[in-house]
């Protein structure tokens, strides 16, 4: 499918300097962004308490936010689709047990302990809804639950676990996820929430390692593309190619920043998708630089650009076009998450599309004046 005429040339090198300016001023203020306002982590990230919640009544997605305000909890509220009255509540809180609390609750257990029994192990999980113990000697699980309520704790139920070389027990607290069904219940009445249908927990140790993990995987991605595009074409391709993507990415996470969307593990794939149709597009462009640099041995390298990105301008607006259709028709009927996704999808297909003619390509031209040019 033919959208522009054959033999059209178009003068894209022409207006470089203006467009790759703009594309500065566009990156540092992304790059600005990520440290004010800063991304709005998600829990993925910061860590936090996400419960699956249906009501037994008529609950809005509105009233049930504005409850949670009420019970001092700030949370984000999406519905469930095809479930009527169900929502995924996010909260910023993993446990209302901190570090100091945690071990001034080991030491008073510590202490009451029988003569003879010492504590080989001691735990309380991130999301602070169990107490895990090993002891030297056996205890009953009444003296488990009395003294970890001594310390102020609210403990559902106990259980000793089969002995072996020390004696294990559990005690399940009353946790964040129980203490919001508890008050929504107190605030909606009849209407209230059943028991959780999931309940998960990221601690912010973790969330820290996800969110390493997360630039590290952006970060080799982008070296291991870097050697392929080396290895495909040659060094004076590759720069062009890299700072490319780097410029999709950065610009898609500062537009993400500024609206306030969640960046989360699935942010991290769009990412991901983008970085890979970004150097597709460089690439396809490469290769007809390429073809070109054989078949018009006279013409100089920007004006083999300039051929080459207008042979394959068709090829571009059609391939770029029906993707972002295809993105769009997502982010207008699909669920929440799909919308972020698409969301992310369609800010770096339309930057990428732009990139691999106005940043991979002079970048391309510049290393070859510089590096490589015979003259």
């Amino acid at each position: 499918m033919e959208l522009i005429k054959p033999g059209t040339y178009i003068d894209f090198m022409r207006h470089r300097i203006p467009v790759v300016g703009a594309s500065l001023v566009l990156v540092t203020l992304s790059l600005v962004s990520l440290f004010y306002p800063g991304p709005n982590y998600g829990i993925d990230f910061a860590g936090g308490t996400e419960l699956q919640l249906a009501f037994r009544g008529d609950v809005g997605s509105g009233e049930l936010r504005q409850a949670l305000e009420a019970i001092g909890y700030r949370a984000d509220v999406v519905s469930v689709e095809g479930a009527e009255n169900e929502y995924m509540v996010r909260v910023r809180e993993v446990s209302a047990i901190d570090e100091d609390r945690a071990a001034a609750i080991e030491e008073s257990f510590r202490a009451a302990l029988p003569e003879g029994v010492a504590v080989r192990r001691w735990r309380i999980s991130p999301g602070g809804d169990k107490v895990s113990v090993e002891l030297s000697g056996a205890v009953d699980e009444g003296f488990i639950r009395s003294t970890l309520e001594a310390s102020g704790l609210e403990v559902r139920d106990t259980s000793a676990l089969i002995p072996g070389e020390t004696y294990p027990y559990e005690a399940h607290l009353v946790g964040i996820a129980d203490e919001i069904v508890r008050r929504l219940g107190e605030s909606l009445g009849e209407r209230g929430p059943e028991s959780p249908r999931r309940v998960e927990w990221v601690g912010p140790k973790a969330g820290a390692q996800l969110r390493n993990a997360a630039v590290t995987s952006l970060l080799y991605a982008i070296a291991f593309i870097m050697v392929y595009v080396a290895f495909r074409f040659d060094l004076r391709f590759a720069p062009g190619g890299i700072l490319a993507m780097f410029h999709d990415v950065v610009i898609t996470l500062g537009i993400y920043v500024l609206v306030q969307k969640e960046v989360n593990l699935t942010t991290v794939a769009a990412l991901l998708t983008i970085l890979g149709y970004s150097i597709n597009d460089t690439i396809v462009v490469y290769d007809r630089i390429r073809e070109n640099m054989s078949r018009l041995r006279d013409r100089t390298l920007r004006d083999l650009i300039n051929v080459s990105t207008s042979q394959m301008l068709s090829r571009t607006i059609v391939t770029s076009g029906t993707t972002l259709l295809s993105v769009a028709a997502f982010f207008v009927w699909g669920t929440p998450v799909i919308q972020d996704i698409a969301f992310a999808l369609f800010c770096g297909i339309l930057i990428g599309t732009y990139s691999s003619i106005y940043i991979a390509a002079p970048v391309t031209e510049w290393m070859d004046r510089r590096f490589f040019s015979r003259a």
